[in-house]
């Protein structure tokens, strides 16, 4: 199983403590993306969601040019009400505070900063999202899913059936089939496949392509994978 990966955004207009904010965030998330205002911060977050991506935690500043960090926050919550936050402001405005109640803000970052403060809450904060983020395993029905009358998948081995006969699959092909049967039913993107197979969204259409057409020869009989055009691939 891989390893979870761990997200965030940091926001601040302060070239000083942005440095610093991106440093220690850099040495406890595993990926870290940095912009310089609440627009610029806004359109960063958006862009990841356009690839299906989000960030654990957002940090961010309060008074920023272009859009305050407070505005930003209200924003992405409208988008994705789950989205954590943390806050970054030397202000003790009253108004800023209360408008940040219906926030979810899990932490403050005062300034001036003090690292062993940012270190501290980071950590808690990843260890809180790894937690969460646990997944119970799910128990595999061993009972062949019947795919249509001449094809099977056995789910917990792995294999696809002609009858009583093992359809020869490479390993893409076989992760391939075994991500469209999990979701049987269901359009599955060329992002979502390509994260399946190649674990990387950045894989070209042109290669997946390929690798569904290995399959749907080797499934002539009675093919069981349909193009949802502009949408992606179903097992109906």
């Amino acid at each position: 199983m891989n390893q979870r990966v761990t997200r965030a955004l940091l926001v601040e207009d302060e070239e000083d403590a942005r440095e610093i904010l991106a440093f220690y965030l850099d040495t406890v998330f595993d990926e870290v993306e940095v912009a310089s205002n609440g627009q610029k911060g806004f359109d960063k977050f958006l862009k990841n969601k356009e690839k299906n991506k989000f960030f654990d935690v957002i940090v961010t500043d309060i008074q920023m040019p272009q859009k305050d960090g407070l505005t930003m926050l209200e924003e992405i919550a409208q988008i994705r009400e789950e989205q954590k936050f943390i806050i970054v402001s030397a202000y003790k405005d009253e108004e800023y505070l209360f408008r940040s109640i219906n926030l979810n803000v899990i932490s403050y970052f005062v300034k001036p900063l003090v690292v062993e403060n940012i270190m501290q809450i980071l950590k808690k904060v990843k260890k809180s999202i790894l937690e969460t983020a646990q997944i119970v395993p799910i128990t595999v029905d061993d009972k062949p899913v019947k795919i249509n009358s001449i094809y099977t998948y056995d789910k917990s081995k792995k294999l696809l059936y002609d009858g009583k006969e093992i359809v020869n699959l490479s390993k893409k092909e076989t992760l391939l089939v075994d991500a469209m049967i999990v979701k049987k039913g269901e359009i599955n993107t060329n992002e979502t496949l390509k994260k399946a197979v190649w674990d990387d969204t950045n894989t070209s259409d042109a290669t997946l392509r390929t690798v569904i057409k290995r399959v749907k020869d080797k499934i002539a009989k009675n093919d069981f994978i349909v193009s949802k055009k502009g949408l992606g691939y179903i097992v109906e």
